[in-house]
């Protein structure tokens, strides 16, 4: 049974589930929908109460918390300011990540979010921290937590927690504030604590000098004969090679018109293809009289020092992280990072230090990204997100000491209107100056 098969019948069962829960009523204090989500919720929160034993040390830690947020809520203001005067005269296509699909981080829908179990996961668990810092920080301040939940979309999608509005309300100047940026806080610790654990495990794999074929060069013989990428060259005239090392040796006793025998195995299908050898290109070896295939390799040494180098980028790489690899996997870069985010071929040219180690990796990197994703977007000073309403208490409480109190809402509604329609720019600017062109060049 296929994966599509799979995901069709948990469809079903979950529709057909769900069908039946909410026309028969049952549950009703506990499972609510919101058209096709299924919010699962107890009011068992008395957990969250044993935070308070740590009362000074929570608190000093969402209050370095929020000076973070703050950093980070100016540094997101920043470059949107920054980038929309580079918008307005370099505005990109509306492709790769900029194309309209990849706006939302929706596995499946957005190209650089494949669907895996790596990526729901980090993706469940992110929402779980953000949430779960709120309600730890609500009890910390004294304020009441009414329910938690899961949201339910055929898997698990979301979580949730419900403070208690009248409490939060009434909650004045850093209570409230460490309350809301805890959320944000949690975020930001857990996603660059996974990157760094990523760094680590990557330090522990060993690259392999396996013949991999990353790819074949145009109009060269091991085009013409069909090789395929991600092929594993396996034996040359009926020796048996193992290394990179050992082809080259074989070609190097080669010259341009010999015909040679290549076996190769893909997807553990080995075939046998009969080339007949060119020269070198200039661009290539111009000094070289050996026999030329026409591949290159894929090179797990580089990737490693390439991921050492992002490593020394120290608090830069994660910004790096965060943008670098999902650019790569959408325009089919996988020569660098792509072997961070997924299953891929090029993982036969590692040796793994453990079991499951590509998929404990491929969760670091999305619960990273993600975490630092969720925090850095909520971070951005426009109400309802946790960034405007940090804002907003802050602008109160600094009005209501000028005795401005008047005027608070105003400057709250200035700054997060201006933010948003920067944002909204932002997203949207490609595809306006697509359809302007699109409407010239028909008219």
């Amino acid at each position: 049974m296929s994966w599509l098969q799979v995901l069709l019948l948990l469809i079903l069962a979950y529709t057909l589930i769900a069908v039946y829960i909410r026309d028969r009523g049952l549950f009703s204090d506990r499972i609510m929908f919101f058209g096709p989500i299924m919010a699962i919720k107890t009011e068992r929160v008395g957990f969250f109460d044993w935070f308070q034993k740590f009362r000074r040390l929570l608190r000093a830690y969402a209050t370095l918390g929020v000076v973070m947020v703050v950093v980070v809520s100016a540094f997101m203001t920043l470059a949107l300011i920054l980038a929309i005067p580079q918008f307005l005269v370099h505005t990109p296509e509306p492709t790769g990540i900029y194309d309209p699909r990849n706006i939302l981080a929706i596995p499946g829908v957005n190209q650089a979010i494949p669907i895996t179990a790596a990526v729901f996961i980090g993706l469940l668990l992110t929402i779980v921290v953000h949430e779960f810092g709120h309600a730890i920080l609500a009890r910390v301040e004294d304020m009441r937590v009414r329910s938690m939940g899961l949201l339910i979309a055929v898997i698990p999608i979301g979580a949730f927690v419900e403070p208690d509005e009248e409490d939060v309300e009434a909650a004045k100047g850093m209570p409230k504030i460490r309350m809301f940026g805890a959320g944000i806080t949690n975020n930001i610790v857990v996603g660059l604590a996974c990157f760094g654990l990523m760094f680590l495990l990557m330090g522990m794999a060993t690259p392999l000098s396996v013949p991999l074929v990353q790819g074949v060069y145009k109009d060269f013989p091991a085009a013409d004969v069909g090789l395929q990428g991600y092929s594993v060259i396996t034996g040359i005239n009926g020796v048996p090679v193992t290394s990179q090392e050992e082809v080259s040796a074989f070609m190097d006793g080669t010259r341009p018109g010999e015909t040679v025998t290549l076996t190769a195995e893909k997807d553990g299908v080995e075939r046998t293809y009969t080339l007949t050898l060119a020269e070198w290109p200039e661009a290539l070896a111009s000094d070289r009289d050996s026999g030329f295939m026409g591949v290159y390799y894929y090179n797990a040494p580089l990737v490693k020092e390439h991921l050492g180098n992002v490593a020394d980028l120290g608090l830069l790489a994660p910004l790096y992280l965060t943008i670098a690899p999902i650019d790569a996997f959408i325009q089919g870069n996988t020569q660098q990072l792509a072997i961070l985010l997924a299953d891929t071929p090029e993982q036969v040219a590692w040796k793994e230090p453990f079991p499951f180690f590509w998929g404990t990796v491929h969760l670091a990197f999305w619960l990273g990204w993600f975490n630092l994703l969720v925090g850095m977007f909520n971070a951005i000073p426009i109400v309802p997100l946790d960034g405007g309403y940090i804002m907003k208490e802050g602008v109160e409480r600094f009005f209501d000491r000028l005795g401005w109190s008047r005027y608070a809402h105003r400057v709250v509604a200035s700054i997060s209107g201006f933010v948003t329609m920067m944002l909204i720019l932002l997203i949207t600017m490609p595809m306006m100056v697509a359809a302007v062109r699109f409407i010239m060049t028909v008219s």
